[in-house]
């Protein structure tokens, strides 16, 4: 029968690993999982989550673990309150404050566990102040504590971190293999994995989301008509574009609103007032989040219209992931270079880079298809729409 590990994909020595560390019953306090995005590191974390609570309470695991119970069902879906996932709140990295609420938190005991699953995500934006906050919790963490931290590698993350934990590597998965991967998962076609994963940042868990949802299809579809008809777009057609784009990215928001507002109704009338406070706080950290998840994605579609151009400038159209737009992709190929279409590319990166460090969002996609437009069938040079970005 399979188990819960069965669900890393692409990761046989890291799901071999981890049924070790429950069947022999050698679960440590503290690991850190590395690897690229798109390697299956959360779904790991949250599959350990799943395994060590399910054994905690009694379950049988090695090749007949369960994943029915209750346990098993709430932390699968991310409503278990023993295990908490985090992501940085702040424009860089983590905040100070935001560590030491988890260090905080971590002293308190589990609610219907008999442990604590803790899951910090892009540990590699700890920075010294926020990791000094944390390394005593690392360190010495309660008895009934478990740390998972998350990077894409192990040079990134601060070494005070990293001799605190055990390392747990992750394979980069090839694109073939992916692709397999979410067929076998989803039923989809390859092509519709291929440019899934492609909007998804090569994410085997996004991309599936992805599929699942017209919503999202539907938009990558709109952003790849805009960028299509940017050849013959004035700069008010472009503005046009931007906003309506800025609305689009902000859809998502609705189900996530509609859930936070769920839970407030659920836990108003036997919450203190501070702890709603804290709710209400965490809620908008969520909305900014699902914001800046949706930006990126928004970028990651971009990228990969601008891919598939350039491969067919370079006479590889064998290569090209978004078939289903083919004639399109050719006939933009055929109005520019490989030069200008590897400058927007560039332009491209530093445009989702700047994403991070509090550039609005508005004046991103502004610049975005501002500078597509001009490098692509201009003379505009990338440093120009590279400062753009510092203002």
């Amino acid at each position: 029968m399979a188990d819960v590990f069965e669900n890393i994909l692409g990761q046989p020595q890291v799901r071999d690993f981890l049924r070790a560390c429950i069947s022999q019953n050698r679960v440590s306090h503290a690991y850190l999982f590395t690897g690229p995005a798109g390697s299956n590191k959360t779904i790991a974390a949250c599959a350990f989550a799943q395994a060590i609570l399910c054994a905690t309470g009694g379950q049988t695991f090695g090749e007949a673990s369960c994943r029915t119970c209750d346990i098993c069902d709430k932390v699968k879906r991310k409503k278990h309150p023993d295990v908490r996932l985090f992501s940085p709140e702040g424009a860089s990295g983590y905040l100070v404050e935001q560590v030491r609420s988890i260090t905080t938190d971590a002293t308190l005991a589990p609610i219907r566990a008999n442990k604590k699953i803790y899951i910090l995500d892009r540990v590699d934006l700890l920075g010294v102040q926020a990791a000094n906050a944390f390394l005593k919790t690392l360190e010495e963490p309660p008895e009934d504590v478990v740390l998972i931290l998350l990077a894409r590698t192990v040079d990134s993350v601060l070494p005070t971190i990293v001799s605190r934990c055990q390392v747990v590597p992750f394979r980069t998965i090839p694109d073939a293999e992916a692709a397999q991967l979410v067929v076998q998962n989803t039923g989809a076609s390859l092509e519709q994995a291929r440019f899934a994963l492609a909007a998804a940042n090569s994410s085997l868990e996004g991309a599936a989301a992805f599929l699942k949802s017209n919503e999202r299809m539907a938009f990558r579809n709109r952003v790849f008509e805009i960028l299509g008809q940017l050849y013959h777009a004035d700069d008010w057609d472009i503005v046009g574009y931007a906003r309506e784009l800025v609305k689009l990215t902000q859809a998502p928001l609705d189900a996530v609103r509609a859930e936070q507002e769920q839970e407030l109704a659920q836990n108003k009338d036997f919450l203190e007032k501070s702890a709603l406070r804290q709710l209400e706080a965490r809620h908008k950290r969520q909305l900014s989040a699902a914001t800046m998840a949706s930006l990126h994605q928004l970028m990651a579609i971009a990228r990969s219209w601008l891919r598939d151009v350039l491969v067919i400038c370079a006479q590889g159209d064998e290569l090209v992931v978004n078939t289903d737009f083919l004639p399109t992709l050719r006939g933009v190929a055929l109005d520019t270079n490989e030069a200008r279409v590897t400058s927007a590319l560039e332009v491209t990166a530093k445009i989702d880079a700047a994403l991070t460090y509090n550039v609005s969002p508005e004046t991103c996609i502004d610049v975005l298809l501002f500078a597509i437009r001009d490098i692509l069938y201009g003379q505009t040079e990338t440093l120009s729409y590279a400062r753009l970005l510092q203002h």
